[in-house]
């Protein structure tokens, strides 16, 4: 019988246990990241949290883009059913749940939608403020498409139920890596856990 290799972070469920919240408080398991996510992988991710974009090179074969063919792969082994995810970007704390496991797709596609509420913006400075609210109205005419008018006029105001989470981290948009830093964490959330990860931001795709 011909011995088979199996890539320990293939697509699947039959690669141990999904660890719950409860289990990494009893275990304090240490998680590895997905190499991907840790830019130690041949494939470089491209993912604009701005639009959605997931997609990325080969370093052997940078003449293309590649599609992200490894987005069912679990984003850390053991694979857990939460993650939580803290930038230096921004004040928020996100978190990525999946009780089958967390997968670099799932991962990826968390930070688009969230929404930035009323008392969370007016906690800023006014100049924050102003300069979230003109990100947000260049970001709105950058995913709905080019605007004839916008050669005559600046964009829009956008309202404040519509501004999103990334509108906050203006111009770095752009995911670089995800990494663990216990001592950001305890100083961010006053704890850090084996599933609280950092995620750095590039102002471009690298």
């Amino acid at each position: 019988m011909d011995n088979v290799r199996v890539d320990r972070w293939a697509t699947g469920a039959a690669y141990g246990p999904v660890l719950s919240q409860s289990d990494l408080y009893l275990l304090k398991p240490n998680l590895q990241i997905h190499p991907i996510l840790t830019k130690s992988h041949s494939f470089i991710l491209i993912f604009n949290i701005l639009d959605g974009y997931t997609g990325g090179f080969n370093e052997q074969q940078t003449d293309r883009d590649h599609p992200f063919e490894a987005a069912n792969q679990p984003a850390t082994l053991p694979r857990v059913s939460t993650i939580h995810v803290i930038t230096e970007r921004s004040p928020w704390c996100t978190t990525v749940r999946n009780e089958s496991g967390v997968t670099l797709g799932i991962f990826a596609a968390n930070y688009i939608e969230n929404v930035v509420t009323e008392p969370e913006l007016a906690a800023t400075q006014p100049r924050i403020q102003e300069r979230i609210k003109q990100v947000a109205a260049r970001n709105a005419a950058h995913v709905g498409g080019p605007q004839w008018n916008g050669f005559y006029s600046s964009p829009a105001p956008t309202p404040l139920n519509r501004l999103k989470r990334v509108d906050w981290l203006c111009e770095a948009h752009f995911f670089d890596q995800l990494i663990r830093d216990d001592r950001y964490a305890e100083q961010r959330l006053g704890f850090a856990a084996p599933n609280v990860f950092v995620m750095k931001l590039e102002t471009y795709a690298n």
